[in-house]
């Protein structure tokens, strides 16, 4: 039974961990996937360059409101699916190799098995071909295994097949029709990808609005847009799937009654959950919410000592950036045990690349009510700043919420053209204690450029 310092579980940002300050110890990686984790393989980097490549096939549909008649001639999927892949999967097979082979890890051995957890750090790793179970134990682990998409228990859905974003970017084929299950971000950003590409798209949602996440100012805009252009189903109960002679078919209850929606494909886009319950990390007295998340305290340290955990296995958030920030902090821990630093999660900021962009950071209108604060709101259009003239855009704003008596923002909500990006200087003004007086007045802001947008928001908030 091999024992090491340190073991560590999952090779997104946990792999980030071992460096050369870790060389002297000995040292394990488990891995059941594909080295890289989520936003590598089936997250974040390759959705997104599939949304940039939407972006750029949907430009056509609006250029005529600027005296530029353009067509869409046509859309490659296998090109645009390879070119994404084709930088992606390199990476991934490079980290592997680096990690096993390479003299820096020398003192690093890689499991490439499922592992669970059967007693106090004793973890049982499973291999593939028929390769016996191997036990391994450790003064130390990480936990950074990540999550996996939510299936919901739908009559039929399994027997009827499905896709997931975990799947739905490898098609050999773009389908004419698409079912998405789901009215969160993927499903979001998936919608206006296939959309783009000239899928006709139909979202069915459980709740009565998209994105409901969000502030509720933002969700009814995203919801308003998106149902002008896909066929958008809200407070639908999805009673059953089955497969039709020409594709799938969804039955649903909604207020009108029972209807049914038939489509080439289904992607199943309802949320996605940790894998702690693969891990069995109770086995090893590691506490979870009822979601499943394991609890960590303000050093990303479980409830057993000598066990972290990060990114989405540990954080309801699950956002790369957060896991990125928390495998920063759990390597400090791990090297500093005596002078260990804590997570920073004050300011949190997310966006949906979908379109128009979405971006917020802070608390919604809603969350600061039912704290009982005192909070004073502004907005800004887009088509009140110049270069929203420029961009003819008539739907998108900024929303600020802040503190009447010091100013300090309390949360920044942005519907509209490059909101991920537009929206940073309120995360570094939140982050850094900037008032938003001090933020609008002490500095230039280039005109006539997009942070006007944040400028003339910050301005119009009603201060004392």
């Amino acid at each position: 039974m091999p024992h090491y310092d340190l073991v560590i579980i999952g090779t997104g940002s946990g792999n980030s961990i071992l460096g050369p300050e870790f060389a002297d110890l000995r040292t394990a990686i488990v891995e059941k996937g594909v080295f890289g984790g989520t936003c590598l393989n089936v997250g974040c980097i390759p959705t997104k360059m599939f949304v940039y490549a939407a972006d750029v096939a949907a430009t056509p549909a609006g250029s005529s409101r600027f005296g530029v008649d353009e067509q869409l001639t046509a859309v490659r999927w296998p090109d645009i699916r390879d070119r994404i892949f084709g930088r992606i999967d390199p990476i991934a097979e490079g980290g592997a190799e680096y990690r096993e082979s390479h003299e820096d890890n020398r003192n690093v051995d890689v499991y490439r098995g499922e592992g669970r957890f059967t007693g106090m750090k004793e973890l049982r790793v499973s291999f593939p071909g028929g390769r016996p179970d191997e036990v391994v134990t450790a003064d130390r682990f990480v936990l950074a295994a990540g999550g996996r998409p939510v299936v919901p228990d739908v009559p039929g859905l399994a027997e009827t097949g499905y896709y997931t974003s975990d799947t739905i970017m490898r098609l050999d084929a773009l389908p004419e029709r698409i079912v998405v299950l789901g009215g969160g971000y993927i499903a979001a950003e998936f919608a206006h990808v296939f959309a783009s590409f000239g899928v006709a798209v139909t979202m069915v949602n459980r709740s009565g609005a998209l994105l409901r996440q969000e502030d509720a100012d933002i969700s009814a805009r995203f919801t308003e847009l998106a149902s002008q252009r896909f066929d958008v189903r809200l407070d639908r109960k999805t009673v059953r799937a089955r497969r039709t002679d020409n594709g799938v078919a969804l039955e649903l209850e909604g207020p009108q009654g029972a209807e049914t929606v038939e489509a080439d494909l289904i992607l199943v886009a309802t949320g996605r959950k940790p894998n702690s319950d693969l891990l069995d990390v109770g086995a090893t007295g590691v506490a979870t919410t009822e979601r499943g998340h394991v609890v960590v305290d303000d050093y990303q340290q479980t409830s057993v000592e000598g066990i972290y955990a990060l990114g989405d296995i540990s954080s309801p958030l699950e956002l790369k950036h957060v896991a990125n920030h928390e495998a920063r902090v759990v390597q400090h821990n791990l090297l500093h045990p005596d002078d260990r630093i804590k997570a920073d999660h004050r300011f949190v900021p997310h966006a949906v690349f979908t379109s128009p962009q979405v971006a917020s950071v802070g608390l919604t209108e809603a969350q600061a009510t039912e704290r009982g604060l005192s909070f004073v709101v502004s907005k800004q259009d887009y088509a009140g700043i110049a270069y929203g003239w420029a961009m003819e855009d008539t739907t998108g704003f900024a929303k600020l919420l802040a503190d009447p008596a010091t100013g300090q923002l309390l949360g920044a909500h942005i519907i509209g053209p490059q909101a991920s990006s537009v929206i940073q200087p309120l995360i570094q003004a939140m982050s850094f204690g900037l008032d938003a007086r001090s933020m609008a007045r002490g500095q230039y802001w280039i005109h006539p450029a997009m942070p006007e947008l944040v400028e003339n928001a910050l301005l119009n908030l009603p201060l004392d």
